[in-house]
């Protein structure tokens, strides 16, 4: 398909909120690609097939003593999806999800098949690859020894405390998510993820910076049914079913939305909560929730925490472009300045200009982008907004 195609897009999952999948020409899911996650026990490595779920990944791994560093927030994406466009999960010493790779198949213009690993000078670039190298068939990734978890939260964190103890807040467990409303003066919950054997930062069942203890299960979305949540109140648990916000089995978040994302540099967190803690009203109408999160630096040419420690700051909106884009270019007005780069998959509305200032690497992955598809069969608009043939 790809070798007599003139234009050629890989369709995941189908959770990006961005264009980046879009195309006039073929596109092709990976969703039937053979599904087999074979384990490597030696080299503590699993190769796994492009359109594989990682919820569904992780069953088999946690059944075989083994674990992925790090999850993202739905276990419902695909494995190339979100490698492809530097999804991540959260935690002071943890990066996103496409550093785990260590080698990647994907079948090329010509229709061959290509194999890269870290050896390979342009495997930096291929990684988070934006679907404009070719098609992922298959990926390995790195393993670490199966652990269990703790997830605890908290409710109504001041916002004071955020800014003034925000190092000590995000970097309390293995993963620390914030959720926010961005109003009153509070954020709404603290999801803390202990790893079972780490040394524990915080004191369960009691106040904690300001913030109570929660007197049952919560869902981080106000309004929604918390069965759809991941399991709390300290109960320990295998890492696949706490990593995660949502379980496997429900629809995740709210369902119905768009998404925005932006990483920053870490030393700007406080810079960024303070900025955006002015726009409560504006966000009232439009905002299911939002997130902050930290992600640790990596290698990817193309990642959103390329050599830089990041804080995140996600947003889920309603379904209405209309009313949510004038808050989207609110917000970019006090991020862009600090250093943003925006997420790939979700909704933006950055020049294209001014993300490519954010990559040094830009220009190198551009220049791979031509030697491994000449003819731009797998461009699309998206691609061109970001990558034009000539500046």
């Amino acid at each position: 398909m790809v070798a007599e195609g003139t234009r050629v897009r890989a369709l995941g999952t189908g959770h990006s909120f961005s264009r980046i999948a879009d195309t006039p020409g073929e596109l092709i899911s990976t969703a039937a690609l053979p599904r087999a996650a074979d384990i490597d026990t030696a080299a503590a490595t699993v190769t796994v097939g492009a359109g594989v779920k990682y919820g569904d990944l992780a069953r088999r791994l946690n059944a075989a003593g083994w674990a992925v560093p790090n999850l993202a927030s739905l276990p419902h994406i695909s494995v190339a999806g979100a490698c492809a466009t530097a999804t991540h999960g959260s935690g002071e010493h943890n990066r996103n999800l496409s550093a785990a790779v260590r080698a990647v198949d994907l079948v090329t213009a010509d229709g061959g098949l290509l194999t890269l690993d870290r050896d390979a000078e342009a495997f930096p670039g291929v990684v988070v690859g934006l679907g404009a190298l070719g098609i992922v068939t298959t990926l390995t990734l790195d393993l670490v020894p199966a652990f269990q978890v703790r997830q605890y939260v908290y409710e109504d964190l001041p916002a004071g405390q955020l800014t003034s103890h925000f190092g000590e807040i995000m970097g309390a467990a293995y993963s620390v998510s914030v959720f926010t409303g961005w109003q009153g003066g509070r954020h709404n919950q603290v999801w803390v993820k202990h790893r079972e054997g780490d040394q524990q930062a915080f004191p369960p069942g009691r106040p904690w910076h300001g913030a109570r203890p929660a007197g049952g299960p919560r869902h981080p979305v106000p309004g929604m049914p918390v069965a759809t949540a991941t399991q709390q109140g300290g109960v320990p648990g295998p890492w696949h079913e706490r990593l995660p916000h949502f379980r496997l089995g429900f629809t995740p978040s709210s369902g119905t939305e768009l998404q925005t994302e932006y990483l920053l540099p870490r030393q700007a967190a406080v810079a960024a909560i303070e900025a955006l803690s002015g726009l409560g009203e504006l966000f009232a109408p439009v905002l299911r929730i939002s997130e902050i999160r930290t992600v640790a630096a990596d290698e990817a040419w193309l990642s959103t925490a390329y050599r830089q420690d990041s804080a995140a700051f996600h947003f889920t909106w309603i379904l209405d472009p209309g009313a949510v884009r004038p808050v989207i270019a609110a917000v970019e007005r006090e991020l862009v300045p600090l250093g943003a780069r925006p997420h790939w998959g979700k909704v933006s509305g950055m020049a294209p200009r001014a993300v490519r200032a954010r990559y040094p690497r830009w220009d190198d992955f551009r220049d791979l982008a031509r030697s491994l598809d000449p003819a731009g069969k797998f461009r699309n608009d998206f691609t061109d907004a970001y990558f034009p043939r000539a500046d």
